[in-house]
């Protein structure tokens, strides 16, 4: 395909199959059938059908990408709504959001540790809890690759929202706050997403702890990291 094709073609290629997707899920909701695995998974195979690679891709789609910046200004908007929330629960919103994002980051960097991958590898993983906006702010600031960083964070939220159905109805969790909290911090966009199907309370607190998160990530992640890496 040439060039002055693909500048064209991958944009509206990528919006048509996340519609499709989106109309997919609607009609037949479960794990397969989620947008992010769904939508990926066509333009893959789009791309390996017409010999594609990403370069190709990226050429025209680059401003999609770019958008990724606004979404992440906007995520200041769930702050101010809920900011009687964040004032009545503060301390316990930040002590989760700290001990979660210490347990994501450390598990994933051992677990990178343990398979043996490459630093640069493992730094990718290492924001794999955060949502996608705020995992690449931080990975490009780590020196990790972002474009790897958000299909961490894709598969990590598509497992998190289809495993945590079961740990909501398993765990002795009564209040929205907890249940939402654990959508939130454990599956990040495709968690709130999933909390929000299933109440909307739930779906809000999910959504600030999220954004709680990310900030915090980006905030202090990237001088964890030189400290250790400096050892």
């Amino acid at each position: 395909m040439r060039p002055e094709i693909d500048l064209y073609f991958w944009p509206a290629a990528t919006v048509l199959v996340y519609v499709l997707a989106r109309w997919l899920y609607s009609r037949r909701p479960c794990f397969w059938t989620s947008t992010l695995i769904m939508a990926p998974a066509l333009l893959l195979g789009l791309a390996v059908y017409l010999h594609a690679g990403y370069r190709d891709y990226m050429l025209g789609s680059h401003w999609l990408l770019l958008m990724l910046g606004p979404v992440l200004v906007a995520f200041a908007l769930p702050l101010y709504e809920q900011r009687a929330l964040i004032l009545r629960y503060w301390p316990i919103l930040a002590a989760g959001i700290v001990v979660g994002s210490v347990i994501a980051g450390a598990s994933a960097w051992l677990l990178g540790a343990l398979l043996g991958l490459p630093t640069g590898l493992r730094l990718s993983l290492l924001p794999r809890s955060v949502g996608t906006p705020f995992a690449m702010a931080v990975s490009s600031h780590v020196g990790g690759a972002p474009d790897l960083t958000a299909v961490f964070v894709i598969i990590t939220g598509v497992l998190g929202a289809s495993i945590g159905q079961w740990l909501r109805a398993w765990l002795p969790l009564r209040s929205s706050l907890a249940r939402g909290a654990l959508f939130g911090m454990g599956a990040q966009g495709a968690g709130t997403a999933k909390a929000r199907e299933l109440a909307d309370e739930e779906g809000a607190v999910a959504g600030l702890v999220m954004v709680m998160a990310g900030i915090f990530n980006v905030l202090v992640t990237p001088y964890v990291v030189y400290a250790v890496m400096s050892l």
